[in-house]
């Protein structure tokens, strides 16, 4: 199915002072979501694309930005072979990053590096995951510029999953022993890209509802049984993710039905699971909270936040389709969008603080029209007095007010052609609107 966008001028309101704002992410092609966005810092983070048209076409394609999304930059992830899926990016930095691949009908595949931004990749570890049938690549990941891992499923029957660990940016890789891997369940088999990661920690899902753990980055690992008995089936599927190293949340999907869990200890044990009580269900943590984001590109479209670890959620806007997200922190983070063409759409970054006392469903105030020629009228619900200030893009001040009553008009017409957030406070809370100036 198509996906489409709305060119909205308005950027939807995430809370009383945070917002998606749309980033274009650079694709010719109109309908390139984002399957994966890897945040390195502030300014740089990485991007897998993915046919949204409905056609189901295999690209390989990327974006990434280093200036925090203020432009992004395409590339193609040339693995040698154009029939290759991408599993996942693994960035830690602008230049450097490693993405794997593998062969839908044979398995196989592997892991390629690049050090110059994307333009040129070499395949490392070229002896690894050549077991035609067997040897499926699921993912690679570095926890930094040296020390990564990469996954695979276990070869044979009685095999161990084939995990390789380098110390030295990927030159040289080492097979994780037998001995230091809990034995996999008859037919166990682990899922493209299907894993996360907080600090030195990192987890993986399998078929048969096991967490696979390390807690030293690759050197030991131990086996817990998930609340599900598959992660990936068209009957019962779970998707898993943490906030550190001990605190995560799983969402098990059977059919219409949606079950919510929580860990507190890395996904050893689980809580009984309840019902879930949120409407968007592609769940992402803000790192060392208990903040958790819901998106959705489907309906209900929009965002939910959760400020209390998953056991209530705040519909905060339901005005855009919103798929994967990320966030480096309460203030820094991205979700995905469908490009509309090269410079319209395709990614939306979070602009302002998303905190505990943030969060809430209710909007004091209407602005309008948007776009705006000569005035801008702001409409207050159960305000008495506020304070208006108006910002240019690059954070300068071209405007201060302090309003009283329900209706102001605010003659605009000195103002230069251009975007403009009016900030609005009231109560010692919130609002921020993107006005566009004609």
């Amino acid at each position: 199915m198509k996906k489409s966008l709305l060119f909205l001028s308005l950027i939807a309101s995430l809370s009383i002072n945070a917002q998606w704002t749309s980033q274009a992410t650079g694709f010719t092609d109109a309908a390139r979501g984002l399957g994966e966005i890897r945040i390195v810092d502030a300014n740089t983070v990485w991007a897998v694309a993915y046919d949204g048209s409905g056609l189901g076409a295999d690209i390989q394609e990327f974006t990434r930005t280093t200036n925090g999304g203020a432009s992004w930059t395409t590339g193609l992830f040339d693995v040698a072979d154009p029939n290759l899926r991408i599993t996942n990016v693994s960035p830690v930095n602008g230049d450097t990053a490693w993405v794997g691949a593998f062969d839908e009908a044979a398995g196989l595949g592997g892991v390629f590096k690049t050090t110059d931004g994307g333009v040129s990749w070499s395949q490392q570890n070229a002896g690894a995951y050549t077991t035609a049938g067997e040897s499926w690549f699921n993912f690679v990941h570095f926890f930094d510029a040296n020390v990564g891992i990469t996954q695979g499923d276990p070869e044979g029957a009685g095999g161990e999953f084939e995990i390789y660990k380098t110390t030295d940016g990927g030159d040289t890789w080492t097979r994780i022993p037998g001995p230091a891997l809990p034995n996999p369940l008859s037919g166990e088999y682990g899922y493209n890209g299907g894993y996360a990661y907080s600090g030195d920690t990192l987890w993986f899902t399998t078929n048969k509802g096991r967490l696979y753990r390390t807690n030293d980055r690759g050197v030991t690992w131990n086996a817990y049984q998930a609340p599900l008995t598959d992660f990936g089936s068209a009957a019962q599927s779970g998707s898993v993710d943490f906030s550190s190293t001990t605190n995560g949340c799983l969402l098990k999907t059977a059919g219409t039905v949606y079950t919510f869990y929580t860990t507190t200890n890395g996904g050893q044990t689980w809580t009984a699971g309840v019902p879930f009580a949120g409407t968007r269900r592609l769940l992402s943590y803000i790192p060392g909270t208990n903040i958790i984001v819901g998106t959705s590109a489907a309906a209900p479209v929009g965002t939910s936040v959760s400020v209390d670890n998953g056991t209530t959620w705040t519909e905060v806007e339901a005005d855009d389709q919103r798929g994967v997200s990320a966030f480096l922190n309460e203030t820094t983070g991205w979700c995905a969008g469908f490009s509309q063409d090269e410079l319209t759409d395709g990614i939306f970054k979070l602009t302002g603080t998303l905190g505990n006392s943030d969060i809430t469903a209710a909007t004091k105030f209407k602005v309008y029209p948007n776009p705006a020629t000569s005035t801008i009228t702001i409409a207050a619900a159960e305000v008495d007095t506020y304070n208006l200030s108006v910002t240019d893009l690059s954070g300068k001040v071209v405007m201060t007010r302090t309003l009283n009553g329900m209706e102001n008009t605010l003659d605009i017409s000195t103002l230069a052609t251009g975007a403009y957030f009016f900030e609005l406070n009231a109560d010692n809370k919130k609002e921020v609107v993107k006005i566009l100036k004609n």
